[in-house]
């Protein structure tokens, strides 16, 4: 099997196309990690214009809230503190919080709407999934992505006591920062970034 897998590689190498390794979306022609993908087979452009960890990209498909990765690190101080005494709180109750995606550069945002809208087939569709970079909570820093679904179970229960609230019905993974969430709870989610105020040009 791994015999197959390195010759699998070289040709593709040798074709100057991009592979997918394990989990991982690998361009070729520079051999850089460029992507995660969702899971093995998942059928995910890869990123042509060469985004790196530097944009926020999280090798491997996810993180701990206490990685040195930029999609963690470069995450709005206080969001960043609230997520991470919510791993600690969580872990407590055999909970493990993985970070799939967190802040990203303008450029990563960009790619993944070009992506989002080949995949929709209309900016319009792909708005409910991507915003644009001047409008993402991503790119600001003020969003973070969480898996698994054990960790998105914990954060319905209990992230509001930290902050942590889920912003829209389409998107289980994305939690932003409320203040008064502790005392008041999480505000109404949006049904998808579409009917976000924030969203709008």
């Amino acid at each position: 099997m791994r015999g197959a897998v390195v010759a699998l590689l070289a040709v593709a190498l040798a074709a100057g196309v991009g592979a997918v390794v394990g989990s991982q979306a690998v361009d070729a022609s520079s051999a850089t990690v460029v992507r995660p993908l969702p899971e093995l087979g998942a059928a995910v452009p890869l990123v042509p214009d060469g985004v790196t960890v530097d944009d926020g990209v999280v090798p491997g498909g996810g993180t701990t809230v206490g990685s040195g990765l930029p999609a963690v690190t470069e995450l709005d101080p206080a969001l960043l503190t609230a997520l991470r005494r919510a791993a600690g709180a969580a872990a407590d109750d055999g909970v493990a919080f993985t970070v799939t995606s967190g802040w990203r550069s303008a450029e990563y945002q960009e790619q993944l709407l070009r992506e989002a809208v080949a995949e929709h087939g209309s900016a319009e569709e792909a708005a409910r999934w991507v915003a644009t970079s001047d409008t993402s909570a991503h790119v600001s820093g003020d969003a973070v992505d969480l898996g698994p679904a054990s960790a998105r179970s914990w954060l319905a229960e209990h992230g509001a006591a930290y902050g942590l609230c889920q912003i829209y019905r389409n998107e289980p993974w994305h939690y932003e920062l409320r203040a008064g969430a502790a005392d008041r709870g999480c505000p109404g989610m949006y049904a998808d970034p579409t009917h976000d105020p924030r969203m709008q040009p």
